[in-house]
């Protein structure tokens, strides 16, 4: 996916590219806001009633008639009391509906059907306050009378009533159900511009991909494109979210290249900590499984049970190996190391003249006294010069190194019949396990101390590096 959402739109085109960004963040934004509608209507209500009243047709949304009758019988008892004054017959007339509503509208509870029952709660709690009686029902009975009314002052409890009660029965609505009894939304309406939109420049791109491509089938120039479905869907429109981010960062309206680099990072580095702790283990204990079941001593042991090997030049590998080594140390090293080697012997002679009783004496003597070192640096150098050219002759000499041959098979032989013994096998085999175990412990270990995450920071800096 990586490698398509950082694919930068052609430089002529880049404008349309960003006018289409734009656009699909605008649906974007309207989306959010249709899904944020019923969740935050009480805040738009409050804050924003213009809103409300534009967008509740659009979600089917019309005041509950119960609620809305309440409070309009609220608003003819003002008018009632302003044109015939609190004591009159119309008056007792209002406040006696009141009172029924009241009850009517705690035993129904015409908020549930808008999952709204709190701000019933919340109406009952303030009037009980207001009243100081623990009833609500009894409560709302003395509110919406004559007697308390005129104590207290109409105007002002129905102040408080139009600050306090009113906006909380204002949020209660009634939503119609669509034929397929789903709610009724024609966001669809809205929505369908801009799907037509998108229809068009996700064809006019899988046409173009498909025409600079041509290796590509129809099938793949659609999947390539395949985040950019979200945008025709008229149904998980939250999902817009990703095809709307990559064609921001396409067009270089926004730059995402440090979060996906730290995304990347993360996930490369959590999964190859994970994926090399379980190759790695799983290596050893297939290692240790074979041990145990004594495959290991078999193949070694038992050259007729062990599968054919596949010789690709006709080449014993470790012997070429080994007589290459051999062929370096005698003929490239040693002369390197041959002044050290006869210094080495000088000394070692010399100390064992010095203490023979004989050389003491002559030590003594006048003239003689220089035979010890003499000596000693005669017999070095003869033993380093002789015992280079005896080496080096020896390697020359087909018999010496057909002698050698039998040795080594003679010496593996006999060590194959000592290892097929029983109890040398079984502590073999014991140190074998136990070291691989240790070996498991510690792999693990250093993967968690790190090590994945330094391989990565390394890479990092290659990557730095190349891009300089």
């Amino acid at each position: 996916m990586t490698t398509y959402i950082n694919q930068p739109p052609v430089r002529r085109y880049r404008w349309l590219s960003r006018l289409i960004a734009i656009v699909a963040l605008i649906n974007l934004m309207l989306v959010c806001f249709d899904i944020s509608y019923i969740p935050w209507r009480d805040f738009y209500l409050k804050f924003t009633p213009q809103i409300t009243e534009l967008y509740d047709p659009i979600k089917g949304i019309e005041p509950h008639r119960d609620t809305q009758k309440y409070l309009n019988q609220v608003d003819e008892l003002e008018q009632k009391i302003t044109e015939t004054g609190l004591d009159s017959a119309e008056v007792k007339k209002c406040l006696d509906r009141l009172a029924n509503l009241s009850d009517y509208m705690i035993q129904e509870n015409p908020f549930a059907i808008a999952n709204k029952s709190g701000q019933l709660e919340k109406i009952k709690n303030i009037i009980r306050d207001r009243i100081k009686n623990d009833s609500s029902r009894q409560a709302f009975q003395q509110f919406w009378s004559q007697a308390y009314l005129s104590k207290t002052g109409w105007q002002q409890e129905l102040a408080f009533f139009n600050s306090n009660i009113r906006p909380l029965m204002q949020t209660n609505y009634y939503r119609h159900l669509a034929t397929n009894g789903q709610p009724f939304d024609k966001f669809w309406l809205l929505d369908l511009p801009f799907v037509i939109l998108f229809s068009l420049d996700y064809l006019v791109r899988v046409i173009s991909l498909k025409r600079n491509t041509p290796h590509l089938n129809l099938l793949a120039a659609i999947l390539r494109r395949w985040y950019d479905i979200f945008l025709l869907l008229p149904f998980w429109r939250w999902l817009r979210l990703l095809p709307v981010t990559i064609r921001l960062h396409q067009s270089r309206l926004i730059n995402l290249d440090p979060i996906r680099e730290q995304i990347n990072h993360d996930f490369v580095a959590n999964f190859a900590e994970e994926m090399t702790e379980v190759v790695g283990m799983r290596m050893i204990s297939q290692m240790q499984d074979s041990i145990k079941k004594g495959e290991v001593s078999r193949w070694l042991l038992h050259s007729n049970h062990r599968r054919p090997y596949i010789d690709i030049n006709n080449t014993n590998e470790m012997q070429a190996i080994a007589s290459r080594i051999i062929q370096l140390s005698v003929y490239d090293v040693i002369p390197q190391i041959q002044p050290d080697l006869q210094a080495l012997l000088h000394q070692l002679i010399e100390n064992a003249l010095s203490q023979s009783p004989v050389y003491k004496q002559l030590h003594n003597i006048p003239g003689v006294n220089n035979l010890q070192n003499q000596l000693a640096e005669n017999l070095a150098r003869d033993l380093t010069q002789t015992a280079y050219k005896t080496l080096t002759t020896t390697m020359e000499d087909p018999a010496v190194v057909e002698l050698t041959s039998r040795l080594m098979n003679k010496f593996t032989g006999a060590l194959e019949i000592e290892l097929k013994k029983k109890h040398h096998q079984t502590e073999i085999e014991s140190l074998l396990i136990d070291m691989l175990e240790e070996i498991k412990i510690n792999y693990v270990k250093g993967i968690a101390e790190g090590g994945v995450e330094k391989i990565l920071s390394e890479s990092e800096q290659v990557r730095q590096i190349v891009r300089q």
